[in-house]
């Protein structure tokens, strides 16, 4: 089924709803590297019931519904995530009942062979004031759809990272089973987690989630810039460059400049850059 321009474009999308509890924050918080450290009390505030604070990332799994994706006609078997860029309009609390209403922006040709790439933006509310909590905007490239005859562009400018050495950096590991605990948080694509679906796709074997890779730098940023304070964290955003194998090791460089930290992401043996022009709004 070949991507058809005008009934994406139309496409309604069913809102989600979702009751969270402590309990998905806490498992949230393992999934993206918390607790490695079992005597370092600022990681254990996120994965502990008694003192629990909420990662900032994790409204990019809130009331998580893809199965959409999978009536736009594009080959989810090619798709990857392109870019992510989260507003928190006020920090997430560690349980709540949430709506989520998602909403296509944009579909772009870039042309046969080049694929295409698709814009679609998520606002998540606490259900029980109807206060907007965040908005998501993320970008979906369909490696195997260019050609069906829609607009050129790109989408939104990337932020640019600074020439000069980073202020700082943060290296954090992942387990071999990452993705196979990441994805109990709502993400179920067998891209991350079947051998024969991640071999359809041309990956030697199931890839990290880019929300995981994401979720490992806000980690990093959060030890490094907040001191592990997610309030301070009022947008963080990404590009998506290059997968991530579960087990391999994630090193985070930081630049500072007023409110703004600007962010890249390489596993370190492979010197291969997975996360580039990242830029982490801190909130005062």
């Amino acid at each position: 089924m070949a991507i058809d321009y005008a009934k994406l474009m139309a496409m309604r999308i069913p809102e989600t709803e979702q009751t969270y509890t402590t309990r998905d924050t806490m498992l949230y918080g393992l999934g993206v590297g918390m607790g490695a450290d079992p005597m370092d009390r600022r990681e254990l505030a996120f994965v502990l019931e008694d003192r629990i604070r909420t990662i900032p990332t994790m409204v990019t799994v809130l009331a998580w519904n893809d199965a959409w994706l999978y009536e736009t006609g594009i080959d989810m078997t090619k798709q990857v995530h392109g870019e992510q860029r989260i507003t928190l309009h006020r920090p997430l609390p560690p349980a709540a009942t949430v709506i989520a209403r998602t909403r296509i922006l944009d579909l772009f040709d870039k042309g046969p062979g080049r694929g295409a790439i698709m814009l679609f933006e998520t606002a998540i509310r606490d259900k029980s004031t109807g206060e907007l909590l965040c908005t998501n905007v993320a970008t979906s490239f369909a490696r195997g759809d260019g050609g069906f005859g829609g607009q050129p562009g790109s989408g939104p400018a990337p932020h640019p990272i600074p020439s000069r050495s980073p202020d700082a950096e943060c290296t954090l590991v992942t387990r071999p089973d990452q993705a196979l605990l990441y994805r109990l948080s709502g993400d179920r694509n067998p891209l991350h987690a079947d051998p024969d679906y991640a071999a359809a796709g041309g990956f030697p074997r199931p890839i990290l989630h880019g929300l995981c890779t994401m979720g490992f730098a806000c980690h990093a940023v959060l030890r490094v810039m907040c001191d592990y304070d997610p309030a301070r964290i009022a947008g963080f955003d990404v590009r998506f460059t290059s997968p991530v194998f579960p087990g391999e090791t994630l090193r985070t460089e930081m630049w500072r400049d007023g409110n703004v930290v600007s962010y890249r992401t390489r596993v370190v043996e492979r010197d291969a850059l997975v996360l580039d022009h990242g830029k982490a709004t801190l909130a005062g």
